[in-house]
């Protein structure tokens, strides 16, 4: 996709431009974007329409202090302080949507229960359309529990339910094929839990192949054989061995098991993220580019993939070319992983980040020259 304003929903080519396996090029023939481009890309993000589909649950935190340990067991005694609860999975690509100001729809299903209310409140609370939520009574919704003090995660409580069947399945393939007109992009967000299945990949890939659509995928296990023919993958790491079938020993392994999973997935670019190593684009025909993790200080790496998803996504629709959008994205990780919790970036604050990863980073020697 060339850089400039983004043609309407139907009639966009690959992002970066050109055939796939091209070197998609900047406005200024690289990375970083200007800080005058970088304005005028996340500036774009107010006007993007986008569907999100995938996996939804309820993120419940409980705050505290600890002051001892138990005389039960040897375990911390946690003073609650207070409780908050988030959209999780899919939801917290939806929540980092829309603080970048995007128009997020969302297609999924929740259980009909508590939690399930709870989630598609907390969307809607987010100005997101809930319209494709699917409540229904073949599961219980998914729920993650933390519990944290002092800063840190000391225990996590998971209510995961058994898959909620194949009418789901079919139900909510039939939501997204009615949601799909007028999305400028489409964010699959897979965790494995259900809602993703091969069916309804093959559904996207043929749409996208038809309406040339951007279309990303944060992929999960069990649907690795089944991705098609997007324009971003973003695995991490873990994921991307398993994926390629091969240990990664090294950039050259890296490069090997992306090459693999490009052929496979017919995708025009891989994202891999590489927990404090940064990440790795990855092209058909290109060396890989590596970006340094940007994060300062690491507190919590809680929802941090689907800040990199929401961010990616918004700058490929928005014109950005497939470096731009990475670096951005890595920018935007950079500032949650600072944070404690399921956390998103505001349009605001990935300026003043975008800002300040132009600055070259002093060495101690050299700050201890300057003092």
């Amino acid at each position: 996709m060339e850089t400039g304003r983004k043609p309407r929903a139907g009639r966009a080519g690959p992002a970066g431009g050109g055939s796939r396996g091209s070197t998609p090029r900047g406005a200024a023939d690289g990375v970083p974007p200007s800080p005058a481009r970088t304005a005028r890309l996340i500036a774009a993000f107010r006007r993007t329409r986008v569907l999100v589909v995938g996996d939804l649950m309820l993120d419940h935190f409980i705050w505290g202090d600890v002051r001892r340990i138990s005389p039960e067991a040897p375990v911390p005694v946690v003073q609650v302080t207070r409780e908050s609860m988030h959209p999780g999975g899919a939801g917290n690509v939806v929540a980092n949507l829309a603080a970048l100001g995007a128009r997020p729809r969302v297609v999924g299903w929740v259980g009909r229960d508590a939690a399930g209310g709870t989630i598609r409140r907390l969307l809607a609370e987010l100005g997101a359309d809930a319209g494709g939520v699917l409540a229904t009574d073949a599961a219980a919704s998914i729920e993650k529990t933390r519990i944290i003090a002092h800063h840190q995660q000391v225990v996590r409580l998971d209510r995961e339910p058994l898959r909620p069947g194949e009418r789901v399945e079919r139900e909510v393939a039939r939501r997204v094929e009615r949601e799909l007109a007028g999305a400028q992009v489409v964010v699959v967000s897979d965790y494995g839990k259900g809602t993703i299945h091969p069916a309804l990949l093959e559904l996207l890939a043929a749409r996208r192949d038809r309406d040339r659509f951007v279309y990303l995928i944060d992929p999960k296990q069990p649907n690795f054989a089944h991705y098609r023919r997007a324009t971003l993958v973003k695995p991490n790491e873990g994921e991307t061995a398993a994926a390629a079938g091969m240990a990664i020993d090294g950039p050259q392994g890296l490069e090997r098991a992306a090459e693999v999973l490009l052929e496979r997935w017919q995708s025009d670019a891989v994202l891999i993220s590489r927990g404090e190593h940064g990440m790795a684009l990855c092209r058909p025909g290109v060396p890989p580019r590596h970006f340094p993790a940007a994060a300062r200080e690491v507190f919590d790496v809680t929802g941090a993939g689907d800040t990199v998803l929401a961010i990616a996504a918004l700058t490929l629709a928005s014109g950005g070319t497939l470096d731009e959008a990475a670096w951005l994205a890595n920018v935007g990780a950079g500032v949650v992983v600072g944070k404690v919790g399921t956390a998103t970036v505001g349009p605001n604050e990935l300026v003043r980040a975008a800002e300040e990863a132009r600055r070259p980073r002093s060495t101690g020697r050299e700050r201890r020259t300057r003092r």
